[in-house]
């Protein structure tokens, strides 16, 4: 029986050791899954300073500052209309004009009252022994009261106006621009208090927005602005920062003006993204790429020996792509700048082409 008791237990044990050999062959099988021979790829790039442009970015709306509103001076009807809303029209070119009958008609009876208020005149002149070609012997005062009691000046302030209100019965463009806001109508009587059409000069476009309380030391007039419309994210104007007024408001942002070269692609009330450029001169540079955390905090691998080191860092300024390294790096590093968000401390790694 003790035979029996013991031949069974050498078979149990016999069958636990195969089991643990399987395990530990599945475990190195897993192991070997897990773990690949193959090291990282990477790109990587030398640290070196270079020229750093720090960038703000805001949003802004586009304003004319060249932007005027044309009107007519007598309500007569609209004898022709030359141009449309878009038309670009150059300064002097005739945008619309009135009919002149009534306007022509009343400038002649002006003029032939200032006529006869100028006989009355000569009259009055006579009546106190004075010549007409004498007047500049006439004593002021006694001047001022021939002409008021002939009417004299009232006939030639009449005479005036009527010719001003004849002479601007043809509208012109006060300056090169793009005709809108036009919404008249030939043969309609024009209107004098309501705006016949505005001119634009989109050359003279600019764009307006806020930056913070804080970011003022970052920016300066002459700066040089990116623009880019909200509705055409395709289209990049350039500018420079014209004007930053001194006052900051109950939010802590300040208004600064930028103006912006346009090609004729841009709209007056556009509403756009503002990025502010500004040469802060030599720094070490590198991508956002290459700056990764761990526990929270900044690093920046290193590559020594086809070995990734890493660096706990201090990132100061940054621009739409780099930053600025402020301590944790030296000019020369190797920087790994792809490849690093696995990356462990002493990590083989290969250098690909970027």
């Amino acid at each position: 029986m003790k035979y029996y008791k013991l031949f069974a237990i050498l078979i149990l044990a016999g069958m636990m050791a195969c089991s643990g050999e399987k395990k530990e062959k599945d475990a190195g099988e897993n192991v070997e899954t897990v773990l690949p021979d193959e090291p990282n790829e990477v790109t990587v790039m030398p640290l070196k300073t270079t020229d750093f442009n720090h960038e703000l970015i805001s949003n802004g709306k586009l304003s004319a500052r060249g932007f005027v509103d044309v009107k007519f001076e007598s309500a007569e009807p609209i004898a022709a209309i030359y141009v449309k809303n878009g038309d670009r029209v150059t300064k002097g070119q005739k945008l619309a004009e009135l009919s002149t009958f009534r306007l022509a008609n009343k400038t002649a009876q002006a003029k032939d009252a200032l006529e006869r208020a100028k006989l009355e005149l000569q009259d009055v002149l006579i009546g106190q022994g004075y010549k007409l070609e004498d007047s500049t012997k006439v004593p002021p005062a006694t001047m001022q009261l021939v002409r008021v009691k002939s009417g004299y000046d009232q006939a030639l302030i009449s005479y005036q106006l009527a010719e001003y209100e004849q002479r601007n019965a043809v509208l012109t463009a006060p300056f090169d621009g793009i005709v809108a806001n036009l919404f008249a109508k030939q043969f309609n009587t024009a209107s004098t208090s309501d705006v016949f059409c505005s001119i634009i000069d989109t050359r003279t476009l600019e764009a307006a927005f806020t930056v913070l309380e804080s970011e003022l030391p970052l920016i300066k007039a002459g700066d040089r602005v990116e623009v880019v419309p909200f509705a055409l994210s395709e289209i990049m104007a350039e500018g420079r920062i014209s004007e930053i007024n001194p006052l900051v408001d109950k939010d802590g942002m300040v208004q600064v003006k930028a103006a912006v070269s346009d090609k004729g692609k841009l709209f007056e009330g556009m509403n756009v993204r503002v990025s502010i450029h500004r040469s802060l001169g030599k720094q070490l540079v590198v991508p956002k790429s290459a700056v990764v955390l761990r526990s929270g905090k900044q690093v920046v691998f290193t590559l020594t020996d086809n070995k990734a080191y890493w660096n706990y860092v201090h990132t100061g300024l940054e621009n739409a792509d780099s930053y600025t390294i402020v301590d944790g790096l030296k000019e020369g590093d190797i920087v790994i700048t792809s490849g690093n968000i696995n990356l462990a401390h002493e990590a083989p790694v290969k250098v690909v082409d970027n």
